[in-house]
């Protein structure tokens, strides 16, 4: 059975930092190994759709932001500890939401949620003003 395990949310003050981890089970998932699937994470506030934040190839070698993320958002992927992580920084009240990380198997680099394969179930980020 596929897993998707996030951590790392939590309360922090705006300009502060988080950075989520999100961790896969096991060796392989679906039958392939980790380093064969682009990893995105997603955000979902209440009361809004579920939005792409940012995305990395299976290699690493590419990533993609939103751009209202882009200068403050990292992500970065070890395929030796199946891990993909999100540092966030210069945080602001608008990026509270459920941070989700899925996996693809298909894209390079996939922007939309309709792509992706996998899911795990969040981890909350709120962010005081």
């Amino acid at each position: 059975q596929v897993q998707l395990v996030e951590s790392g949310g939590g309360l922090v003050q705006a300009g502060g930092s988080l950075r989520l981890s999100c961790a896969a089970s096991g060796r392989t998932f679906g039958s392939r190994p980790f380093g064969d699937y682009a990893m995105g994470w997603f955000r979902q506030a209440p009361g809004k759709e579920r939005e792409f934040v940012a995305a990395i190839s299976r290699d690493g070698s590419m990533t993609y932001y939103r751009d209202s993320v882009k200068g403050r958002f990292t992500i970065s992927r070890d395929n030796a500890k199946n891990t993909v992580s999100l540092q966030m920084n210069s945080l602001k009240p608008e990026d509270a939401a459920v941070y989700y990380c899925a996996a693809d198997y298909t894209s390079w680099l996939p922007t939309f949620k309709t792509e992706y394969d996998y899911w795990g179930q969040g981890t909350q980020v709120t962010v005081s003003s």
